[in-house]
């Protein structure tokens, strides 16, 4: 007879109390992590879990309202370290830095692909039962270095005008006017925002 562990029963029973930014869940017959998370009490009425859900097998990002107390079904998921190195037809290549084993993913599985460096140490989520790979995370920011854009205005220093600038690995974001060509600038990879220029 198999028996499952406290804490595994202690996982197939969770509700709407264990909800967290980051855990992954299975709903809908789908597997999500959820984005964001607010535990809303009406004056009247039952209190519910407002929330934002990213599914790992398309990415596509949905609210969904919780009843509080509602039963979740979290799901087991392992962060491996991988290393990017490269992109083609096949999708987004990762080697794992302990096994040297190369896993692609698709791009709709990624935040922001046009800030992946060919070499950048990632985290790609792993459903840890089906070893199959959800998802990928990258740093919270990375640093880039601008390879065009039009010249800055001297001794311009606004921040809240923003122009169009192509990075190194080709995407296009939005930055201040007094960065230049040749600079490199930190961007938060989950929004692709500019964040500050950097000495290199």
């Amino acid at each position: 007879m198999v028996t499952a562990s406290f804490n595994e029963l202690k996982l197939l029973m969770a509700n709407t109390s264990d909800i967290r930014n980051g855990l992954c869940i299975e709903h809908n017959n789908d597997l999500w992590t959820i984005v964001e998370f607010q535990h809303v009490k009406p004056g009247k009425g039952n209190a519910f879990v407002r929330t934002k859900l990213k599914s790992l097998t398309h990415g596509r990002v949905v609210e969904h309202t919780f009843p509080a107390g509602h039963k979740i079904y979290p799901v087991r998921v392992e962060r491996r370290k991988h290393q990017f190195l490269y992109k083609d037809d096949m999708g987004y290549h990762f080697m794992n830095t302990e096994t040297y084993e190369q896993t692609a993913l698709d791009e709709k599985l990624i935040d922001n692909p046009g800030l992946l460096k060919e070499g950048m140490e990632v985290d790609v989520l792993f459903h840890a039962e089906k070893d199959l790979p959800l998802n990928m995370e990258m740093p919270a920011h990375v640093i880039v270095e601008v390879t065009y854009t039009e010249p800055g205005l001297r001794g311009d220093t606004a921040t809240n005008t923003l122009k169009p600038a192509t990075i190194e690995t080709g995407a296009e974001i939005r930055v201040p006017l007094f960065v230049n060509t040749g600079d490199f600038v930190k961007v938060d990879t989950r929004t692709g925002a500019y964040i500050e220029r950097v000495k290199k």
